[in-house]
């Protein structure tokens, strides 16, 4: 519940808010600021007034809980509220500590003097979200920053620490101390007691090149991919600043209500909020019992354990990292550190840092060792009868209440689990490549799985600051799921006439981060022919292109050998179409007797992201996926489906689910490749033909 305070001190009266967890500016909030500002103004003994947020932090913005609601526009609105401020007949002095952020900052820019904490963090992040900030920010900001850092902050949102802003306008002081006593310091004083207060609107900005900066903002966001709208309408917005302060208002908000309507805002917005739902899980609360996470072991010490060694490392957790040879654990102990060396080579991280995560490492060969370890991470080849050896191992050598995970991408978790005399105890816990850096952790719920382990792994995806998922447990989980259905639809397109480069370049039009054939060949081809030999085997009447199969059989692993489905002659970072490729597919073509065809990017497109959808629509059924969203915040976090469409199945619902249902039914005529793929699945179908065609 919001709590406002009001007290004075000496004649200043001192107001501070309050609304957990980050001091959102929710209607309650701005009324009870007004209040206090009326209360303040009403009574003659204060001549000055401080504004402060309470518990460590000044505001990170709106209330998140009330956008949608009639609440978010209830006078007084935030833009009253900061009218309010800045016309104040009586100075205000802002006090800002932690956060503050979007709307918090642009009600401490309409105060007339502002203290920050050293290490306060200040921003308008509201391009996030596919928006511009819209009270006041891109008029105020230009006013006290300059023109070229004002758009680096809103075309950019990122949060800029107290002290990056200490030799501007925007500061008055800048204090290692408590901001609030340093603030009511500085309103006491007679250098603000007794002067009018100088309000931020009228500031002149005299910028005698910002036509050549703003077109320079715009080249290096027409250089980014994708171009979108929010950034540019900022740069516009921001340049109207040198004009007259109430025009520049119009046209900030007139942008910022149009912006509210365009697709990538939505898409942005549900991304935002779907990253946050995620979070709540049918069967865990807050009063959820968790378990210890002061030790961690990690079994198998290549690419995959090594980044996940490293994201434990990086969360202060102590971790022995195991190997079953010398040579293994060596090569592993050098992957971890080369990752760290890497990080203060580019200034990412101090050496003492660098020493400080490294001496928490524990590498040995023993399993024997690693028994007292909290949660043990298996992140050993992709074969079951490997893991089934490793976790009879652990099962005899774990302490009792350890928790046994599986970083397996495909593997039946509950099967694993049965290798144990303690299957509630065990669950998935899916790293995505690289495991230091990437933000998603499909955290994989067994038949078995208690709540309490649930949670703790829940708990261990915020400590790593991941963004974790709940999947139940089937082949692939969510994300793997829907990547094989996509793929087979990818390597289908090769065969029917598309170049691997002409797929690419489609999807990264589209918005992705990589085009399906980059993305394999970064990963790696052998863990994926691994997974289809076993598909083949476990699954009579299994159909998937040979193509890729093929190109392993050339040793075309993808860029650790050198090539894949692309050359790569100068590096990783460098891919060029290959001839040899080119001539195993027109080989290929021949063999199955397939005539090439043109086949246009919406093709393409329309059924790479079709075949996400109509599986995702099956896992959602199958209650493998607890929500749609959660289906997107998969695809979003560890796939790069562009965020600012929102995630596959949010997508979907903006195209319409019937003209889904209708491609989809289309592809279905196409001769080429396995027959029923393309049949739609049952929920797709029934919420197409439904009165409320959309998802849960």
């Amino acid at each position: 519940m919001p709590d406002i305070s009001y007290r004075l001190d000496r004649a200043v009266a001192v107001i501070s808010f309050a609304n957990p967890p980050v001091n959102g500016l929710s209607h309650a909030v701005r009324a009870g600021i007004s209040a206090a500002l009326a209360r303040a103004q009403a009574d003659p003994s204060v001549r000055t007034i401080v504004l402060t947020g309470a518990v460590g932090l000044f505001s990170a913005g709106a209330d998140i809980r009330e956008f949608g609601t009639p609440a978010s526009n209830a006078d007084p609105t935030l833009r009253q509220l900061i009218d309010l401020v800045e016309t104040s007949a009586k100075p205000v002095v802002a006090a800002i500590a932690g956060t503050c952020l979007g709307g918090g900052l642009e009600l401490a820019l309409a105060a007339h003097y502002r203290v920050a904490s050293a290490d306060a963090k200040l921003g308008l992040p509201e391009v996030n979200l596919g928006l511009l900030p819209g009270a006041g920010g891109t008029q105020r900001l230009p006013r006290l920053v300059g023109m070229e850092r004002a758009i680096d902050m809103i075309v950019n949102g990122e949060p800029v620490p107290a002290t990056g802003l200490a030799n501007t306008a925007l500061l008055d002081l800048v204090v290692n101390s408590d901001p609030l006593a340093r603030a009511v310091e500085l309103a006491a004083s007679a250098e603000v007691a007794t002067k009018p207060p100088p309000r931020t609107r009228d500031i002149p900005l005299n910028e005698p090149n910002l036509a050549a900066l703003g077109e320079a903002a715009r080249a290096r966001l027409k250089a980014g991919r994708p171009v979108l709208p929010a950034p540019m309408r900022a740069v516009d917005a921001i340049e109207a600043a040198a004009g007259p302060f109430d025009e520049g208002l119009a046209i900030e908000r007139r942008a910022f209500l149009e912006l509210m309507d365009t697709p990538e805002s939505k898409g942005l917005r549900h991304a935002f909020f779907a990253e946050r739902t995620a979070a709540k899980v049918d069967g865990i609360t807050a009063s959820t019992p968790v378990r210890p996470l002061d030790q961690a072991s990690v079994i198998g010490a290549g690419t995959m354990g090594a980044g996940i060694a490293v994201a434990l490392l990086d969360a202060g957790i102590p971790l022995w990292l195991t190997e079953a040879g010398e040579a293994a654990l060596d090569r592993g102990v050098a992957r971890v550190v080369g990752i760290y060396d890497g990080q203060v080579k580019k200034g990412k991280l101090t050496a003492s840092e660098r020493d400080r995560r490294l001496a928490l490492l524990r590498p040995t060969l023993s399993y024997e060792t690693i028994g007292q370890a909290d949660v043990v991470i298996e992140a050993v080849f992709e074969s079951m009868e490997v893991k089934r050896q490793v976790f009879i191992a652990l099962d005899q050598v774990m302490k009792p209440g350890a928790i046994l995970a599986t970083n397996t991408s495909t593997l039946d978790v509950n099967t694993i689990a049965g290798f144990t005399r303690r299957p509630s105890d065990v669950l998935g816990l899916h790293f995505f490549s690289p495991a230091n850096v990437m933000r998603l952790l499909e955290v994989v719920r067994g038949r078995a799985t208690a709540p309490e382990v649930l949670a703790t792994a829940l708990r261990l995806g915020k400590a790593l600051r991941k963004v974790a998922v709940v999947s139940g447990v089937c082949d692939g989980f969510i994300g793997n799921r829907m990547l094989e259905a996509s793929s087979r639809q990818a390597w289908y397109l090769i065969e029917e006439g598309a170049a691997p480069q002409e797929i690419d370049r489609a999807m990264e039009s589209f918005g992705m981060v990589m085009g399906p054939f980059r993305v394999g060949d970064l990963v790696g081809h052998d863990v994926s022919l691994a997974i289809r030999q076993r598909r083949r085997a476990e699954r009579p009447g299994y159909l998937c292109s040979s193509l890729p199969d093929k190109l392993c059989q050339l040793g075309r692993l993808g860029q650790k050998t050198g090539g894949g489905w692309y050359d790569y002659p100068e590096g990783p970072r460098r891919s060029t179409p290959s001839a040899v490729v080119e001539e195993l597919v027109t080989t290929h073509r021949a063999e199955i007797g397939v005539a090439p065809r043109q086949i246009d990017d919406s093709e393409i497109v329309d059924r790479l992201v079709y075949a996400l959808v109509n599986e995702g629509a099956r896992i959602l059924e199958e209650g493998i996926a607890a929500r749609a969203s959660d289906i997107d915040v998969v695809y979003l976090t560890g796939y790069g489906f562009p965020r600012a469409r929102g995630g596959p199945m949010f997508y979907a619902d903006q195209v319409g689910l019937d003209q889904v249902l209708l491609r989809v039914r289309e592809f279905a005529h196409n001769p080429h490749g396995d027959p029923a793929f393309w049949t739609p699945a049952p929920l797709l179908k029934r919420l197409a033909e439904s009165s409320a065609p959309r998802w849960n």
